[in-house]
């Protein structure tokens, strides 16, 4: 049955602004061109490229603080 509750709950709500910041760029990194609000109209693969340059950048960042 879907639950129509996001599970993507922050752990430190105060950092929901910096998250949608770093969304946004990571969006024009890869040529998305994400808007504030919904945007149910991205391409699964849209979607992915956004979430996988998150990830890239967060592991690079993770590297470059144990250097």
């Amino acid at each position: 049955m879907y639950n129509s509750k996001s599970s993507n709950k922050l752990v430190v709500p105060e950092a929901k602004e910096a998250m949608n910041k770093f969304k946004m760029e990571a969006a024009t990194e890869v040529g998305v061109n994400l808007k504030e609000g919904y945007n149910g109209d991205l391409t699964s693969r849209q979607a992915g490229s956004i979430g996988g340059q998150m990830v890239k950048k967060m592991i690079e960042a993770y590297e470059n603080s144990i250097k």
